[in-house]
């Protein structure tokens, strides 16, 4: 007569166990839908998007970095004050493993950027440093 011998773990253990060595869905493969717009009005900049490839992440965190400087109708740009770096961010929950997102950046300029001068933006950067992504947009807006 031969023996079988079995090795029965408790329920509790094996679904432990199962669960560790399941895969699970992460952020892998994240990734701009489209091409970010980028939208100015007056000092105001607004940057829209969307992400995908987010797997179960519950959020991200999307910056927006733009350098606005002030140009007169020559297309000079007459003061070292009105030429900054400005930015501006916030997080967005993540559905489905995809996540829009908006951004507005204003330039505080002082003295105020007032006509006849304009109100010029570039080099507009839209980060999500946590998942790789990266766009410049070089402008002017």
């Amino acid at each position: 007569m031969r023996r079988h011998s079995a090795f029965l773990l408790p329920a509790g253990v094996a679904i432990a166990i199962v669960g560790f060595l399941a895969p699970t869905a992460e952020a892998g493969s994240a990734h701009f839908v489209g091409t970010p717009t980028v939208t100015a009005s007056g000092s105001t900049l607004t940057v829209k998007g969307k992400e995908a490839g987010l797997g179960n992440l519950e959020q991200i965190n999307v910056t927006v970095t733009a350098d606005a400087q002030c140009v007169n109708k020559g297309g000079n740009k007459p003061s070292a004050e009105n030429k900054q770096a400005f930015g501006g961010g916030g997080q967005f929950p993540v559905q489905n493993g995809k996540a829009n997102f908006s951004v507005t950046v204003t330039a505080n300029f002082k003295p105020a950027c007032s006509p006849p001068m304009t109100l010029v933006w570039t080099n507009v950067v839209v980060s999500d440093a946590a998942n790789g992504l990266s766009v410049t947009f070089p402008g002017p807006f």
